[in-house]
């Protein structure tokens, strides 16, 4: 209940009561920790606090085969949770349900992070999954990044359209530099 709600008052007198709970809960194989939890409804402060009493969560499938992060976009909380990367930023790592990572599950079930992040003014959010395919594009993920920066909103717009046209330069710049880069590393692994 604490987790749903990202109570953290209420979480920490139920350590109070039960000390060993989060050990207890962390030796079960797959189940749905306080962070799935805070993750699923979008709890950042509370997941953020979580992760901090125990980093172990974060990589832990439930029993549904999703950890935290998984969860956070499968439910429309993405921009929240890319928060929890800044701890750990291999989360992006973490393979799931048939083989996924979060952000692979995201371009497959059509979650269009990029764009709402350039909609929305979240720099923040576009500099870091820029970072993100620009060092796994580099790691050989060319499709998924391709597929990712190509993904056009309702309006056919992909994220470079929408930055520009919301005079959002210094994303724009990194768009471009990451295109072409992208077109540069696509010549040279030929």
């Amino acid at each position: 209940m604490a987790a749903g709600t990202g109570n953290i008052d209420a979480f920490y007198a139920l350590v109070r009561e039960h000390p060993y709970m989060l050990e207890h809960i962390d030796q079960i194989p797959s189940i749905d920790t306080p962070l799935h939890i805070a993750a699923n409804e979008g709890q950042i402060n509370f997941a953020t606090e979580m992760m901090n009493l125990k980093p172990s969560f974060a990589r832990k499938l439930n029993q549904d085969g999703f950890s935290p992060m998984h969860l956070a976009f499968r439910n429309g909380h993405p921009k929240r949770m890319l928060r929890l990367l800044k701890i750990d930023n291999d989360l992006v790592r973490v393979k799931g349900r048939q083989g996924m990572t979060p952000f692979l599950w995201a371009a497959t079930v059509g979650n269009r992070d990029l764009n709402c992040a350039s909609k929305n003014d979240h720099i923040g959010a576009l500099n870091l999954l820029i970072g993100w395919l620009q060092r796994n594009c580099r790691g050989g993920a060319f499709d998924l990044s391709e597929k990712v920066v190509n993904w056009r909103d309702e309006y056919d717009n992909t994220v470079l359209h929408i930055t520009a046209k919301k005079e959002q330069y210094e994303v724009s710049a990194m768009q471009l530099y990451y295109r072409l880069l992208l077109g540069f590393e696509f010549l040279f692994a030929a």
